[in-house]
């Protein structure tokens, strides 16, 4: 018997390799179910997602810390409304949302189970529906949390380097070079002070001067027994750039406690000879031993501790108090309490996994992921890194590569907006604690559930990353679910953003469609996924590459490795068209290959990874173009987005030259009808298709946002054989599961010296035989 999808297909791929074209939807199914682990049971949830936001938030106890209001876990209940009723009331179709909380007060213990709204449920691909209308919930693409590092020139070619330490959450830590040689510290948008002021209030152990040259530049201990020895200290005479070796400590009268010669300065011969008298060692018994600087070492540190008007540990608290906190009178329990709040308190400062990943990459830290806040070693690498940078060894940041930049999936983003409802929720509770008779007091009683679903409304219904899917065709709705967006909170503003952040990046190479978006204010800040791209678990953005050892690449989807941006650095990558043997061997003396960026000819043995698919540099849209290496790019952009406006037909055709890609877009859409289980056929009409006796209903007439209509038909005949996501009924422009915008026409073009003439003939045709309509 024929199993349906067997088609009549030519592929004239000239044997071209490839993989099969993943779940399209993927990225925003698995966040959302990663985000409420619907089905597992509470007590066997992992820490993430909405699990780890109750955790955080709870227990919440009362002000005087009597009464304590325990998590225990979370149940989501079946929907109360279908899907086709929540589109003909109006409703939002969601999932009853209680959690289950014990209350322990005087010796008593009340467990309950509270309502709190309902949480909006996805639907086929990865919309919802949210007040009868379907809404997706676009990914955002923004600055990485962690560590960067930038240079600007300014006049008379000076490098003025600077680094910002991003958190996920809390305070901004900018250091920056000055003219003058110096590195200053900026807290959010608090004024400059030194950075070493940063680092004494950072660690008791760094509270001196001596011990931070000590950190930075390594310390000499030169002992000078007499006159005659001083030529130790004070160096050349005719040296110079410096006269004499550079004190590391503060050099003491040994009988009054004054300082003689201060940390940092320079040792001299009038000094020496004072210090050095018969009368000093024999009365006050001067100091013989004395730490020194290295003769050659930047002075950047140094010069930073001369304007640092801290002496100690608690000195930096005190006066870092008084730069955040103008105005109010400086204690030192207040000081180190907002010291501690800014960076210490993981609900007020977290650099998250991210964050944490990205500066032990950077630095080669071996800092668990599990410690979420800023460490006095992120600080000191930090400034240490600056150092390389003046010396040239370093490497400066690209912000716009996709190394620096990660993906918020609605996991992260509905994520962000439940925990501020639960804080404004925790103190509601708290309140009341406080307020009511402890007697009278239940989980109930305290809790005020419209603090969660009011931002639950909120984010689903008027978010600014939340839009009405475009669902003019099936192309228009899996590519407005498959967008990325630079815009939205905590993201980039259209009028402000540059040229820069705009432009295409040699990392999006297999990450980001080249091709795909908008014309207007938006360009470059609205993009779309490649076919082949998805996400980390740190959020990058990720492509595959099959192996390549020797010059034979190992073509086999079980050793496909996936790749962030960054880890393609230094590694040579050929297309995937790039000729091989029957046994996998790359053919010619040189193969064409990515290398840093840039596009060289080398020798196969040099190659170590293999584009999966010629489709993988692009997105959908760009993928259904045939011939599209033919394609000027400008021209190819605005087809890619005018097959998403393309009106659906009354009867559809399946194109005669396509890509391959019809298909896939169709069946991934959610226009379309799919087969939940493999089996056979066993009854079909206009209204239904049975399989093995499972009754699958067919939408029929029904309304869509674009005021479109969506008419599902059959596409399969009793008994064909299905097999398990096989599209068993059409929808609106697609034609046995393939996509169908437009109709095979023949044109007839007459060439006239430079210009076709003949276009407008076949026009009045196609109206006048109803193929095409106004």
């Amino acid at each position: 018997m024929k199993s349906k999808d067997d088609r009549d297909v030519k592929v004239f791929g000239g044997g071209i390799r490839t993989v099969e074209i993943p779940n399209l939807m993927e990225l925003q199914q698995n966040a959302y179910k990663q985000f409420l682990q619907q089905g597992v049971h509470w007590t066997d949830r992992d820490n993430i997602g909405l699990e780890s936001i109750l955790r955080e938030i709870f227990p919440i106890e009362s002000y005087d810390g009597t009464i304590s209001l325990t998590y225990l876990g979370y149940d989501l209940g079946r929907p109360r409304y279908t899907v086709d009723e929540c589109r003909q009331l109006k409703l939002t179709h969601g999932a009853p949302f209680k959690i289950r909380l014990r209350m322990e007060k005087e010796g008593e213990s009340i467990e309950e189970e509270v309502f709190l709204g309902e949480l909006p449920m996805m639907i086929g691909g990865g919309e919802f529906i949210v007040n009868g209308s379907e809404r997706v919930i676009v990914s955002q693409l923004h600055r990485s949390p962690g560590v960067d590092f930038s240079e600007e020139i300014h006049s008379g070619d000076i490098r003025l380097h600077s680094c910002r330490i991003i958190p996920e959450r809390g305070s901004w830590v900018e250091f920056n070079v000055t003219k003058k040689g110096a590195l200053t510290v900026r807290i959010d948008q608090s004024g400059k002070f030194p950075a070493t002021m940063l680092l004494r209030a950072m660690d008791e152990r760094f509270g001196s001067s001596t011990a931070i040259l000590e950190l930075f530049y390594g310390v000499e201990t030169i002992r000078v027994g007499s006159l005659k020895s001083i030529d130790k200290l004070t160096g050349d005479e005719e040296d110079e750039v410096r006269s004499g070796r550079v004190t590391a400590e503060d050099i003491l009268d040994a009988e009054t406690g004054e300082i003689l010669l201060p940390t940092g300065d320079v040792f001299t011969e009038t000094f020496l000879k004072s210090y050095f008298s018969e009368d000093m060692i024999a009365k006050r018994g001067g100091k013989k031993s004395f730490k020194v600087l290295p003769e050659q070492f930047d002075d950047l540190i140094l010069k930073t501790l001369k304007e640092d008007p801290s002496i100690d540990y608690e000195d930096a608290l005190i006066k870092i108090y008084q730069r955040l906190r103008p105005g109010n009178p400086p204690q030192a329990a207040k000081a180190r309490e907002l010291f501690f709040d800014k960076f210490y308190n993981p609900n007020k400062y977290r650099l998250g996994r991210v964050g944490r990943f990205r500066i032990n990459r950077k630095f080669k830290l071996a800092i668990p992921e599990s410690e979420q806040t800023i460490q006095p070693e992120d600080i000191l690498e930090s400034i240490d890194y600056i150092f390389k940078l003046r010396d040239r060894k370093g490497k400066l940041d690209d912000i716009d590569h996709l190394g620096n930049r990660r993906v918020r999936t609605i996991e992260e983003l509905a994520g962000e907006e439940m925990r501020k409802g639960f804080l404004k929720l925790k103190r509601t509770v708290q309140e009341r604690m406080s307020m009511m008779e402890p007697e009278n007091l239940t989980p109930r009683s305290v809790i005020n559930s419209k603090t969660i679903s009011s931002s639950v409304e909120f984010f689903f219904g008027r978010g600014e990353l939340s839009q009405v899917v475009d669902q003019t065709n099936p192309l228009s709705q899996l590519t407005h679910e498959r967008r990325l967006s630079a815009l939205g909170p905590g993201g980039l503003n259209r009028k402000r953003a540059g040229f820069e952040v705009r432009d295409v990046h040699i990392s999006h190479y297999g990450r980001i469609c080249p091709i795909e978006t908008p014309e207007g204010t938006n360009i470059g800040l609205i993009s779309s996924l490649s076919v082949f791209a998805t996400i980390d678990k740190y959020g990058f953005l990720i492509t595959p590459y099959f192996q390549v050892n020797n010059g034979k690449a190992q073509i086999d989807k079980d050793t496909i490795r996936f790749l962030r941006a960054d880890e393609e650095e230094n590694l040579y990558l050929t297309p995937a068209d790039t000729p091989v043997d029957d046994e996998g061997n790359l053919i010619g003396d040189l193969v064409l290959a990515r290398y840093n960026g840039e596009f060289i000819m080398v020798e196969p043995s040099k190659i170590e990874l293999m584009d999966v698919s010629s489709k993988q540099l692009i997105g959908v849209s760009a993928a259904l173009i045939p011939f599209l290496e033919h394609d000027d790019a400008n021209r190819a952009l605005m087809g890619s987005n005018m097959m998403r406006q393309a009106v659906p037909l009354l009867q559809t055709e399946p194109p005669l030259v396509g890509t391959g890609m019809e298909q896939y877009v169709s069946k991934y859409s959610g226009m379309v009808l799919r087969s939940p289980s493999s089996g056979k056929v066993t009854s079909v009409d206009s209204t239904h298709v049975e399989v093995d006796g499972k009754r699958i209903e067919l939408r029929k007439y029904r309304g869509l946002n674009e005021r479109t209509c969506q008419n599902q038909r059959p596409c399969v005949n009793l008994g064909d054989m299905v097999e398990e996501g096989n599209v068993i009924a059409d929808g609106a422009a697609t034609q046995d599961g393939i996509l169908s915008l437009g109709r095979n026409i023949l044109v007839a073009f007459e060439g006239h010296l430079a210009t076709v003439v003949g276009g407008l003939a076949p026009l009045h045709l196609l109206l006048r035989r109803g193929l095409r309509s106004r």
